[in-house]
């Protein structure tokens, strides 16, 4: 029998960290999605398990949807899709669970919404939040963690959603 925690019946799964690579059912696609930063390792594990790599964030949420969408289509089928969150060390980050929720709206609006429990709720997280995001991804962790370090700057820049109009492949 099939772990139920593998999320194996949905189209589009959510989990977190490296750890999420291994629980999941294995999906042709994944989405790191890392609202601040770039977890390297993660995004290198993802690389390995996957043949197709995006990474995600708030700013490219669209854009991300809009790639997993092309590249379904390109396929000729239904595709596995896997939001593999990077968290603070594996740990919760609200900001990333609020990126997959931004991330997993946009594919709902492109049809892809057979989605696992746990990434519904991220999207319904987000869209009820969305007018409060510069204030929780500031006051998340590693938002204040960056701002303590000087780069409040970019802690801005992150909670702005769809700012950039390219997915990045990774």
């Amino acid at each position: 029998m099939t772990d139920p925690r593998s999320q194996a019946t949905y189209q589009v799964r959510l989990g977190w960290g490296a750890r999420a690579l291994d629980d999941l059912a294995p999906a042709e696609i994944v989405v790191v999605v890392d609202a601040i930063g770039e977890d390297a390792r993660l995004r290198g594990a993802a690389r390995d398990r996957a043949e197709t790599v995006f990474a995600g964030s708030l700013r490219n949420a669209s854009a991300t949807a809009r790639a997993v969408y092309d590249e379904q289509v390109a396929r000729g089928g239904r595709t596995a899709i896997a939001l593999v969150l990077a968290g603070d060390d594996g740990a919760f980050a609200v900001e990333d669970y609020l990126a997959a929720g931004a991330i997993g709206d946009a594919l709902s609006e492109r049809g892809l919404d057979h989605s696992a429990p746990d990434l519904a709720v991220a999207t319904e997280g987000f869209r009820a939040l969305r007018r409060a995001l510069k204030h929780l991804v500031s006051a998340s962790g590693a938002g204040l963690a960056l701002a303590a370090e000087g780069s409040r700057d970019a802690v801005k820049a992150a909670a702005e959603v769809d700012a950039e109009a390219d997915p990045t492949r990774i």
